[in-house]
């Protein structure tokens, strides 16, 4: 890393601190939490050890073994705490203990939590202060069982952080030699997961890039998708099926019961597991006066990585054995990327309008942000302060140029969703045509941004 992260910057605040902390880092596969635990660990005092899938008694020989090798000292103990205690007496200063994939060591070990809120306690009395790293690539173990699991010790932990995937402006910052559309493109393909962000070489195309990582069989993102859903969910048969139906345009619970054939009860059960993994969503449409022209009930893809292969890979895997990576990409993805990008062109218009509120540059201050999905058409973005005052936006990704007509359309959609704009942002990847140019320049309510300003 050429400069530190929100992330190491955050785990250098918590080593600051003058008193011992526990506190629990989290991600989902991907999020660059081993490469942030490796930049934050420099040239500080501590011992990692990253916890398997083993029995109570193997995971503490194993656990004191590493320990011994790490700082050829040899011990008699056998419990986790005497060891750790002899590895800390007579030491000054700050010490980091990091206890990667925790989660494996709390399923034998409930306990183990207790261990170390006891080395706490004799870590103070010695004059030194510790630092616990609790750190996790199981999203749905954290948020959905680690509290049950560890039951009163649980309020031992001083502080839980998640992290986050990189937003747009990251991703320009990220590949400076890229136009925004192909930062767009890396968006809408990748997303902003940091292992994949690593995968991503910008000195090649989008296309080099895909056909090296993705279509390739030696490829680093190469099945990503399925082993992604393999790591936390089983049946996979069942996950692949929804996935693959939600992909194709069957986005509400009646069509997916219909394309499937499972029952509703069933793709119930299997869709919540998705939405836990953070895989798959509802989309929540703003809400106005005007809900009976609105969709409900519509689930999209989440997860843009999975997305993108369950879109454009997984439906065509039988092409993607027999031909070539440069020959599957030219049958299956060329024709249909742009397209589907306008999704993840109209979130970086939302972040770009986001932006605008924190420095105060837009006619509203946002309360809250969002679509209207409705029956006949969305308005890709709302935007609304505390007295109900609205900033709308449309964005054009894939047409060569925004025409007056869909400006006209978006005053349709705003009479059925039952809301009125303060002033409106017209967002094209490419140009606006002539009549949209004279209405912006007559009315100060609109305002066209292209490429340049994004």
């Amino acid at each position: 890393m050429s400069e530190k992260t929100a992330e190491v910057r955050l785990l250098e605040y918590q080593y600051q601190k003058k008193t011992d902390q526990i506190f629990v880092l989290y991600g989902t596969k991907g999020c660059g939490k081993e490469e942030y635990l490796r930049e934050f660990l420099k040239e500080k005092d501590y011992f990692y050890y990253r916890a398997r899938e083993l029995s109570d008694l193997e995971q503490k020989r194993v656990f004191i073994r590493e320990l011994q090798e790490k700082y050829s000292k040899e011990t008699a103990q056998t419990e986790y705490l005497e060891c750790l205690q002899s590895l800390l007496e007579d030491r000054e200063g700050k010490f980091v203990l990091v206890i990667d994939e925790f989660q494996y060591l709390i399923k034998k070990d409930s306990d183990f939590i207790q261990t170390l809120s006891q080395l706490k306690k004799t870590e103070a009395k010695s004059g030194g202060t510790l630092l616990i790293l609790l750190c996790s690539s199981s999203v749905v173990w954290v948020e959905q069982k680690m509290q049950a699991a560890l039951k009163d010790a649980f309020f031992l932990i001083d502080d839980i952080h998640k992290i986050t995937e990189k937003k747009f402006l990251d991703i320009v910052r990220r590949f400076p030699d890229y136009g925004v559309s192909e930062c767009v493109e890396v968006y809408g393909i990748i997303g902003g997961m940091e292992e994949y962000l690593n995968c991503w070489d910008g000195e090649k195309s989008t296309k080099e890039n895909v056909c090296e990582q993705i279509l390739s069989a030696d490829g680093r993102l190469f099945g990503e998708a399925e082993q992604y859903i393999r790591m936390e969910l089983r049946e996979l048969s069942v996950y692949n099926t929804i996935l693959s139906a939600i992909a194709s345009g069957h986005r509400k619970l009646n069509e997916l019961y219909q394309f499937t054939g499972y029952s509703r009860a069933k793709i119930s059960v299997y869709m919540k597991h998705l939405m836990e993994l953070g895989v798959i969503e509802k989309v929540v449409s703003f809400e106005t006066g005007g809900w009976e022209n609105a969709q409900k009930g519509i689930y999209q893809i989440r997860h843009t990585f999975i997305n993108f292969w369950f879109k454009f890979v997984f439906p065509h895997l039988s092409d993607l054995y027999l031909h070539t990576p440069q020959e599957f990409y030219d049958r299956h993805i060329e024709g249909a990327l742009e397209e589907y990008l306008n999704r993840y062109f109209t979130g970086v218009c939302m972040e770009y309008m986001e932006l605008l509120d924190q420095i105060h540059k837009l006619p509203v201050e946002i309360k809250k942000i969002g679509t209207w999905i409705g029956k006949q058409g969305n308005i890709d973005i709302i935007a609304q302060n505390s007295i109900r005052e609205n900033v709308v936006g449309i964005c054009n990704w894939s047409e060569e140029k925004m025409s007056y007509a869909r400006y006209e359309q978006l005053e349709e959609l705003l009479k059925q969703a039952r809301i009125k704009a303060k002033h409106y942002f017209l967002f094209s990847a490419k140009a606006f045509d002539e009549e949209l140019i004279k209405k912006s320049e007559e009315d100060e309510r609109f305002s066209l941004i292209d490429m340049t300003e994004l």
